[in-house]
């Protein structure tokens, strides 16, 4: 179980941590869909900044399990919103952030099941 655990925390980690860093560094692609989904781009630092805590929440978890069951729940609902985002444009491109939640719902249930909720 804890195999399972470690290997999908550091999956996550490095997903989020990627697109993090696509956010804070002011790449054009976070800013273009900012543009598609209507919200102002100074918005998407502080998205970066919401992944990057998220990014450091998944593995402090490993040692910390509240901050980690924290960080994947926080993780989801951001994920949850930028589905519900898309679809509300009409944008059908939802897979990535299918994958995104999907990673941070199995970081939470594995965490869950090998730690407790707390």
């Amino acid at each position: 179980m804890f195999a399972a655990y470690l290997t999908v925390t550091i999956l996550g980690a490095l997903f989020n941590g990627a697109a993090a860093v696509t956010y804070l560094i002011g790449h054009e692609y976070p800013k273009t869909q900012a543009d598609m989904k209507g919200l102002p781009r100074k918005w998407v630092p502080v998205l970066g900044v919401l992944l990057a805590a998220g990014t450091v929440g998944l593995p402090a978890g490993l040692a910390v399990p509240a901050l980690g069951t924290l960080a994947a729940c926080g993780l989801v609902l951001y994920f949850v919103g930028a589905i519900i985002a898309h679809l509300r444009v009409g944008s059908r491109n939802i897979v990535g952030g299918i994958v995104f939640l999907a990673t941070a719902v199995a970081v939470l249930v594995l965490g869950w099941t090998y730690h407790g909720p707390w």
